[in-house]
Parts: C-alpha cells; structure tokens; sequence
C-alpha cells in the first residue's frame, strides 16, 4: 500500500499539534485524546459495518455492472435511483465520502454518485420525525423537499468541476 505525501503531511502536523498542546497543558491534552478515543470507540463499530457492506456489495457487482448501473451512459433513471437510496440513507459522510471513491473506481458515473452524496448529507427521510418535532411539519417537508431538488444541480455542478 502506497501512502501518499498529503497523508504524510497530515500525520506530522496532527503529531507536532499534539505535541504543542501536551507542552502547553498536559492535563487538558490527556482529556481530549482520551474525549476523542471514546468518539473513535463509539463510531468504530457504524463504520466497519458500512465499510463490511460495501467491501459486499462491491464484491458482487463486478466493474461493468456497476457501469451499467450507475455509469456515465446508464440514464437519468440511475440518477433518481441514487438520489432517493441516498435520501433514505443515514450514513456519516466520514463514512459516505469513501463509499463515493470506492463506488467511483467501481465505473459508476459521476453524477448519480455526486447526488447519492448530495442527498445523503442534505435530505433526511429517516430523520424527518425529530425534523418535524423541531422545525414544524411544512418547514421539515419544504427543506427536504428543496434538499431533494437541489441535488440534483449539485451534483450537474460536481460534474462541471470534475470536466474542467
């Protein structure tokens, strides 16, 4: 496995951070790496499942398939598709983001990919009941509704930057 300078990079400055912050107050740094730890701890188990599931699911759907499904040339039918299954989806996008990459060098198209992430991280069907108890019924299904609406010129506009 081949480990990119970017990573590199981010590794060094996140030790030299911690190292500063353990020189400047000890006590408040062993805090929040045991704070962040227990995070790690409790998001751990949601992120192998998706990752377990996904390694599934791309082990099933070879290359073409995943073209035929979600590529480039697969239709404005495999945009919808992925637009309500991210809809319905409630996965972080520290989780969702990789699922892209992996579903990208699968051979699915930009575009459905881009509105599965756009409406995975702005519609929340499966969240729309505490949506409703906060906001009120007509602002939860208005926002969702523009949410749904606007991903799909999100994920044209993805597609744009992408092209250039």
């Amino acid at each position: 496995m081949k480990i990119g300078l970017n990573v590199i990079l981010l590794y060094a400055f996140t030790l030299a951070a911690l190292i500063f912050s353990a020189l400047k107050d000890r006590k408040k740094t062993k805090k929040a790496v045991l704070k962040g730890l227990k995070s790690l701890n409790n998001i751990l188990p949601q992120f192998i499942t998706v990752l377990v599931i996904v390694s599934i699911v791309l082990s099933l759907f070879d290359e073409a398939l995943m073209t035929r499904i979600l590529g480039e040339d697969s239709g404005f039918l495999s945009t919808i598709g992925a637009a309500v299954v991210g809809s319905i989806t409630l996965i972080p996008g520290f989780i969702a983001f990789p699922v892209a990459s992996e579903l990208l060098r699968s051979g699915a198209g930009i575009i459905p990919v881009a509105t599965f992430i756009s409406t995975l991280m702005m519609v929340g069907i499966v969240t729309l009941p505490m949506e409703i108890e906060y906001l009120g019924k007509r602002a939860a299904i208005i926002r969702n509704t523009l949410a749904f609406g606007f991903s799909f010129p999100a994920a044209l506009f993805v597609a744009w930057v992408v092209a250039l």
